[in-house]
């Protein structure tokens, strides 16, 4: 009873969300800004970097005056149509933590320009970090931040960041203060925004990992896989339109489930081994627009096949011939937990590097199934509801030519939700 008293306790504690933080942005981004600023007759520009947790990561330990002439290369000044040199004179370097006890990076550069003589024409172009997601702003003078300098994201403009990387506009000698721009020190750099952490991600931080605090890990893994899975995605209403349309039995649900859990664990253990060994070929953010193609392309192919086998029975039974119902094809049933398993979770992947930089890769590894066993759980009991609602609706006596109806529009369903995710993956991929 004290062991069950305290497991219960345990758990109650993980499952609640705790004092950590995470990037407001998403664990993928890389988030830029620029202040272009006249200090008497100089141009300077003020250059600010904010990595969340992945890029973080990937980047390792941080040379500041490295990286801040990879930055100079890549912000690129123009006076009067001539290309300029940008040259670095301070730089600071913080990492605020992150998701899963994994540290993220604010980045702070004043890079020095030209003299100017006159007024002059000036375009400025920011290259860094050209093919990765986030906040980009660039700004002139004094006008105020729409970010603070990334340290405050607007909470309406999360889900469509900023996106700004060039400026053209004319400056004249003496337009600003003469004193130099100067870079962040003290708490100013260390606390820029970020949100709580995901009690997911926390799990794999705890400085103790006793036999019951292992255990009741997993249970709270299994719980935010369960609780994530009711979020947008993840082929809900792709696997209840399947059953329903194919006249899908328990089995069949839990066989889905099966699929599921493999397919979105292989997922994350897949991106985590790009993160870690491919990241300079391939760009993990970017592979996320790409499986939702291919989950969506995989989502019309289903329910084009289920299309077309509900009116050849249709059109058989209408001719007189009777034909018995065939269990569903295991390749289509696989097709089907495949797409609600393809696109991993980035909590889950933040989850396994974490686990990685912790040197504690195995219970990472075991709390990622956990998590996609919870998610596979979700997805299957909302499939074993559909199936029992649809074997109640049949026996109704009013719905004769309705539940004979179902199976076709199950797949029109299915046809349907699958060209939106792929109208919807296609710009982005582009």
């Amino acid at each position: 009873m004290k062991r069950l008293v305290l497991l219960s306790a345990a758990f109650a504690a993980l499952v609640l969300p705790v004092a950590a933080s995470a990037h407001p942005l998403g664990n993928f981004t890389v988030n830029r800004f620029s202040r272009i600023e006249v200090a008497g007759s100089r141009i300077y520009v003020r250059y600010v970097l904010d990595l969340a947790e992945i890029p973080t990561f990937q980047a390792g330990k941080i040379d500041a005056h490295v990286y801040a002439l990879r930055i100079a290369r890549g912000a690129q000044l123009t006076l009067n149509g001539r290309r300029m040199q940008l040259v670095p004179t301070e730089t600071a370097l913080a990492h605020p933590a992150g998701a899963g006890g994994l540290k993220t990076t604010r980045f702070e550069a004043v890079l020095r320009g030209p003299m100017l003589a006159s007024r002059s024409e000036i375009e400025y172009r920011d290259t860094n970090y050209a093919d990765r997601i986030g906040w980009k702003e660039v700004l002139v003078g004094s006008a105020p931040s729409r970010s603070h300098e990334l340290r405050a994201y607007p909470k309406d403009l999360l889900s469509s960041p900023l996106s700004v990387t060039t400026v053209r506009t004319s400056l004249t000698p003496g337009e600003g203060p003469g004193i130099a721009p100067h870079v962040t020190r003290g708490t100013g750099l260390r606390a820029p925004d970020r949100v709580a952490d995901s009690g997911f991600a926390s799990l794999v931080g705890r400085d103790q990992l006793g036999f019951w605090v292992i255990v009741a890990s997993l249970g709270a893994a299994l719980f935010w896989g369960m609780a994530h899975a009711l979020s947008p995605g993840h082929g809900k209403t792709i696997v209840t339109a399947y059953l329903v349309g194919q006249r899908g039995t328990p089995r069949h649900a839990a066989l889905l489930g099966l699929v599921v859990t493999a397919t979105h664990t292989v997922g994350v253990f897949a991106l985590g081994a790009v993160t870690l060994l491919l990241s300079r070929i391939i760009v993990p953010d970017q592979l996320y627009p790409w499986l939702n193609l291919v989950s969506g392309v995989l989502v019309v192919l289903i329910g084009a096949s289920v299309l077309r086998a509900r009116l050849r029975h249709r059109r058989a039974h209408a001719h007189g011939h009777h034909h018995h119902d065939h269990d569903l094809s295991r390749r289509s049933i696989v097709a089907v937990g495949v797409s609600g398993g393809l696109l991993p979770c980035p909590s889950a992947l933040v989850v396994l590097l974490a686990a990685i930089s912790l040197h504690r890769v195995a219970f990472g590894m075991l709390l990622v199934v956990a998590f996609s066993v919870g998610l596979a759980l979700t997805i299957t009991g909302i499939g074993l509801a559909a199936v029992l609602a649809r074997g109640a609706f049949r026996r109704l006596s009013f719905g004769g030519r309705v539940v004979s109806l179902l199976p076709t529009v199950s797949a029109l369903v299915i046809v349907a939700a699958g060209l939106v995710m792929t109208l919807h993956a296609l710009p982005k991929v582009g």
